[in-house]
């Protein structure tokens, strides 16, 4: 069976723009158009609202101007209103070619307000659309609240219909406005209309409030529909509208009778950069585009892809310009561990593994976050402590900082079975350490080597807390040596690589 090919209208310049606290700027507005229509290949876009403000006026002039040169005007639409012309004067003056006509698609909404007859409607509806086409203005019709005009009035959506049918209109375009549709109702309504018009083009536009959005484009499209409206990452007003990448995502895996002209290796790119422009944070679970959607975390699910790929799915994240990730935690497991030692060309044996696997855990429990880049840190601290028998350890300590007093520390330290306790001040909370563990080994007529380089670090290129690295130089009879510590807070680094030059002089 041939394909069906069905066009991408996206709103996010529009409708997206209605999202809480979201405004774009003109030459924001412009570099999203050229991505949208030249790399993501969506079919057409709606940009803006005719007579908004002086802003919106010079995006839409500017958009228009690039698209003139590069052949892509009739690809350019502005929503404008039943306002006796004000819109068209608008559009001419802005360059648009293709008006988005709004009007009322529901009895409830045109008799509260508007408060006029289906026939006072009509007739205004008529001189717009004729208006538009004297000045080569194309026009669509939204139907506003066609949904509850369907479940309500769907008399007054068919003679509306019957109107139209007798007009110069491209496309007739059905929103569900308040997002309140079941994909039952989205079918069975768009079955009726499509076979009652057979040779009018329908779009349908989907909002999200009931999480039903993209279960209602499929039934859409199983209608038979057109057209298609969605925006990045999902943007829009209250809970917003049909996600751009799921609705690819969905119609490319589970559709194959329908056929779209997006190229999904761009839309992560695009999402990304509508973030930025917008502040408005993609969830970190959001399907496609969400930081974590490619993110294995179980140990189990790792072992699983080195296995024959168990737990892939048709979702690849090549297919959207991403990388798989496996996470570093508690419930990580060897598996994730040695993807990620893949990834920097590291290999350890077993036993290693082990240790690195076991400390990770212990990260994990103290919800710490882990990263690829923290992994050689790590490695190296496990692998440092085989490198000496330990007989000191720190068993406990308090540290204490107070405006006005200086900072003191309580220590007690276990030397080969003997337990010591002592406290001292300093000029810092590490200072104070190293004082109090100094009156310890005094009591041994023993000496503690020179400090002589104490340096902080962070795993380049890691983007969690979990981990920052203390490396300090010691010089011990006139020989220099370095030990690292290494923990989430620096003051227990720097303990950690005192512990271990302890065992090794």
């Amino acid at each position: 069976m041939k394909a069906r090919k069905v066009e991408i209208m996206d709103t996010t310049l529009r409708d997206g723009e209605q999202t809480s606290g979201v405004s774009f700027s003109a030459s924001e507005k412009l570099t999203l158009a050229k991505l949208l229509l030249e790399e993501l290949r969506v079919d057409r876009i709606e940009i803006a609202s005719a007579r908004v403000s002086e802003g919106e006026f010079e995006s839409v002039r500017q958009i228009t101007d690039w698209a003139k040169d590069s052949g892509h005007l009739d690809r350019i639409e502005v929503l404008t209103f039943v306002d006796n012309g004000l819109s068209i004067e608008w559009m001419q003056k802005a360059g648009a070619t293709v008006q988005n006509l709004l009007t009322k698609g529901s009895l409830n909404h045109l008799t509260h307000q508007l408060k006029k007859s289906p026939e006072q409607h009509f007739k205004d509806i008529a001189k717009v659309i004729k208006q538009g086409d004297e000045v080569g203005i194309a026009t669509n019709v939204y139907l506003e609240d066609w949904s509850n005009g369907m479940r309500h009035s769907a008399d007054y959506v068919f003679e509306f219909l019957d109107f139209l049918s007798t007009q110069k209109v491209k496309r007739i375009l059905l929103p569900d406005t308040l997002g309140v549709l079941t994909h039952e109702e989205a079918f069975r309504f768009l079955d009726e209309i499509l076979k009652r018009y057979p040779d009018q083009h329908f779009d349908f536009h989907g909002h999200n409030d009931y999480d039903l959005s993209v279960a209602n484009v499929m039934e859409a499209l199983k209608a038979g529909c057109h057209g298609l409206h969605l925006t990045v990452n999902g943007m829009g007003e209250r809970a917003g509208n049909a996600p751009l990448a799921s609705v690819v995502a969905v119609i490319n895996d589970f559709m194959p009778h329908i056929e779209i002209a997006v190229d999904e290796s761009a839309l992560f790119k695009v999402s990304k950069l509508v973030s930025a422009f917008t502040g408005f944070g993609i969830p970190a679970n959001k399907p496609i585009v969400g930081d974590n959607v490619f993110t294995q975390t179980a140990g189990i699910h790792a072992d699983g892809d080195n296995k024959k790929n168990l737990y892939f799915n048709d979702l690849l994240p090549e297919r959207f310009g991403r990388k798989r990730k496996y996470a570093l935690g508690k419930t990580s497991g060897k598996a994730n561990i040695q993807k990620n030692l893949q990834e920097l060309g590291l290999t350890l044996n077993d036993e290693e593994l082990k240790k690195v696997t076991q400390r990770i855990i212990e990260l994990g429990d103290k919800k710490e976050k882990v990263t690829k880049e923290d992994l050689p840190y790590i490695i190296s601290d496990v692998l440092d402590s085989n490198t000496y028998q330990q007989k000191v350890i720190v068993k406990s300590y308090v540290l204490t900082h107070s405006k006005g007093l200086k900072p003191s520390t309580t220590v007690a330290v276990e030397i080969e079975g003997e337990s010591h306790e002592e406290n001292a001040q300093g000029d810092g909370q590490f200072d104070a350490f190293m004082n109090a563990l100094r009156k310890v080994y005094k009591s041994r007529k023993l000496e503690l080597p020179k400090l002589i380089d104490y340096a902080v670090r962070i795993p380049p290129g890691s983007n969690s807390d979990a981990l920052c690295e203390t490396v300090i130089t010691w010089q011990n009879n006139g020989k220099d040596f370095t030990t690292r510590g290494l923990d989430s807070d620096q003051t227990v680094s720097a303990i950690k690589a005192t512990e271990k030059m302890l065992n090794i002089i």
